[in-house]
């Protein structure tokens, strides 16, 4: 007689109750891949073909939405785009990077050859990069406490034999590489710093001023800042597999977070002569647990290649509107004009950085999709023909255009014409409708501000297809000359603004004399 399963056996427990235990046994530890499911389904072949890999997406799709973020990549992606087995390929794809990470396979040379790096780190670094931006707390969890990747970044950035190749090149007196795998892991640097942490601060800020000071060497754009309305690709771009879809995604260059990283580091230290600053030093903000922190990291990623990107999705509207507070350094002038003749990376260790604090009130204006008027205003309005790009060098104003401001936004007319063109205050744009920030076709930024070398006014436009935001500033009192303040709101609650300034004399198209600088909102 055929023999019947005993009501206690496994085989008679229904495929729900079955599934439930598994997921319990798999998310009984937060961290790391789900390892504990493994004995259960070796039990027996009944067990392995309702709850193996193969046999259940569903199941390890429940996991992956336990162990790691999801709201952001639903908001960016659809949930459409999100089926079971997707979220299942995922989760087995991340359990391979946390490994990998763990085990630091990959943030050393086994020998101090000039070899290529792996493709499979690079591959590691995207994905990890993109985890962060997807970041609601869960995925940082699993990065730092599961896959050590603050080890894996000291080994990879500063140790003898890293991955990075950094101090190699420093004692050979050669600038360090600027590749796709160095610009990720300068971000992901950022992204999971820890001042306090980190022993050897002094060292670790004479190798990242290499990046953050050396303008000549390490861009600040991904899209050359001499073009207002670039209409080129960018090749530093990579086609990496984002939840079994290939994407394309442009590089962030690594000069921001190596500003924001140096920056935030020297203020860690005591006031010395290689770092004068004879006041408190203010600090930038780190980053927060929020994935709505990252919405214009993502924008600015995935716009590579649209000829016409949103405003909107690179730059947040109304959110550089508001105080600043931060501070601005130098070297001196004639280390730097070494620099740009050849010298090597070593002449900026022998070379002080002085630092002066700042302050600036900036006030965004919105040029708007939407037909507008100004009432008994006897000017004729050309609502929905944005500004000319002009002289990089004056951010992108036209030479010889007239600017008039008032309470409710800005006038502009371009030399030669009789139309003007009206940029109301963010404010009022913002507040017409809850979706505003998606009529904003361009943003003018107006504003003033102070320093110890005296008080200045500040102007500036913000680039769509990467947020790009560049600022003319320019001393009331005339003999300090004006200057021009390029860089990327990093973050949006917690942001920062950061970036470099260059003079305003050099010819736009060869380096200029630069020095970077760092603004947090004021609380």
């Amino acid at each position: 007689m055929p023999r019947h399963p005993s009501p206690l056996a496994l085989d008679a427990i229904p495929q729900e109750v079955l599934e439930h235990i598994a997921f319990f046994t798999a998310t009984d530890s937060f961290l790391g891949p789900p390892s504990t499911l493994i004995p259960l389904i070796c039990v027996n072949r009944h067990l392995h073909s309702c709850l193996s890999f193969t046999a259940n997406y569903h199941l390890y799709a429940r996991i992956f939405a336990d162990k790691f973020d999801i709201t952001a990549v639903t908001r960016r992606l659809g949930a459409d785009k999100l089926a079971p087995h997707i979220l299942a390929l995922e989760l087995q794809r991340r359990c391979f990077y946390l490994s990998r990470l763990r085990a630091r396979v990959d943030a050393k040379f086994d020998d101090l050859s000039d070899k290529d790096i792996d493709p499979i780190v690079e591959e590691l670094l995207y994905n990890v990069y993109l985890m962060m931006l997807e970041n609601d707390g869960k995925n940082e969890r699993q990065l730092r406490e599961y896959g050590l990747v603050s080890l894996w970044l000291r080994d990879y950035w500063f140790d003898r034999m890293g991955a990075s190749r950094v101090p190699y090149n420093i004692l050979r007196e050669r600038w360090p590489p600027n590749t796709r795998s160095t610009s990720i892991a300068m971000w992901l640097l950022w992204l999971f710093l820890e001042p306090d942490k980190y022993g050897d601060v002094t060292t670790i800020t004479l190798i990242l001023r290499i990046f953050a000071l050396s303008a000549h060497q390490y861009n600040l754009t991904l899209h050359s800042w001499l073009d207002f309305l670039p209409n080129d690709i960018p090749e530093n771009t990579s086609n990496i597999i984002y939840y079994s879809q290939q994407l394309q995604i442009a590089t962030p260059p690594l000069a921001v977070p190596a500003i924001l990283a140096f920056l935030t580091l020297v203020n860690t230290l005591p006031h010395d002569s290689t770092y004068p600053n004879p006041l408190t030093p203010s600090m930038s903000r780190l980053p927060i647990n929020n994935s709505l922190e990252w919405e214009c990291e993502w924008g600015r990623c995935i716009s590579v290649g649209r000829s016409d990107p949103h405003l909107a999705t690179t730059f947040n509207p109304g959110s550089i509107d508001g105080v600043w507070e931060g501070f601005f350094t130098y070297t001196e002038f004639t280390a730097y004009a070494a620099l740009l003749a050849g010298a090597p990376p070593s002449t900026l260790h022998k070379s002080m950085v002085v630092r002066h604090r700042q302050t600036w009130k900036l006030r965004e204006h919105h040029l708007l999709n939407e037909e507008s008027s100004i009432p008994d205003s006897g000017i004729e309005i050309d609502p929905l023909r944005p500004l000319s790009a002009g002289d990089p060098l004056r951010s992108y104003f036209p030479i010889g255009i007239q600017i008039k401001e008032h309470r409710d936004g800005i006038h502009l007319q371009e030399p030669h014409t009789r139309h003007v063109l009206h940029y109301q205050r963010a404010s009022l744009a913002l507040g017409k409708n809850n979706n505003g920030k998606q009529h904003v076709r361009d943003i003018i930024v107006t504003g003033e501000g102070h320093s110890a070398w005296g008080q200045f006014n500040l102007i500036g436009r913000i680039r769509a297809c990467d947020g790009f935001v560049s600022l003319s500033k320019e001393y009331i009192d005339g003999d300090r000359g004006k200057w021009l303040y390029r860089g990327y709101l990093v973050g949006n609650v917690n942001g920062n603004l950061a970036g470099r300034w260059r003079d305003t004399l050099s010819p736009a198209d060869v380096p200029g004399y630069e020095g970077c600088f760092v603004m947090s909102r004021r609380r």
